[in-house]
Parts: C-alpha cells; sequence; structure tokens
C-alpha cells in the first residue's frame, strides 16, 4: 500500500512550526495529567520523583 503524501501547504505549515523551536508553549502533558489525579496521587508521584532523584545521587556518587 503506497504512503499518501501530505499537500504542500501542510508540509510548510510543519517546517514553519518546526523552525519556530518545537512544541509552540512548551508541553503542557504533566499538567494535564496532574489535573486527572486525586491529591493522593499527585503525593504518591512527587514522592517516586524525589525517590528516582536521590537514587541518581546516590549512584553518581558511587554510594550503596
Amino acid at each position: 500500500m503506497a504512503r499518501k503524501r501530505l499537500p504542500a501547504e501542510a508540509l510548510e505549515y510543519f517546517r514553519q512550526q518546526g523552525a519556530k523551536g518545537g512544541k509552540k508553549g512548551g508541553s503542557a502533558g504533566g499538567k494535564k495529567a496532574a489535573e486527572s489525579m486525586t491529591a493522593e496521587q499527585r503525593r504518591a508521584r512527587a514522592l517516586k520523583a524525589v525517590a528516582a532523584r536521590e537514587a541518581k545521587r546516590k549512584k553518581a556518587r558511587g554510594d550503596k
């Protein structure tokens, strides 16, 4: 099956957006996820992130 090509106007639009430096306005993934989570779920995610950062620091220092 042959791939469909985008129209020239669409390709030009995407090129212009890419030239602007990626996503317009930054990533909204974490903000959107947090909106749908309960306070307890947000806390659990934050604690997991803290533990991951600490593990990364320990590994960089060579601690066990």
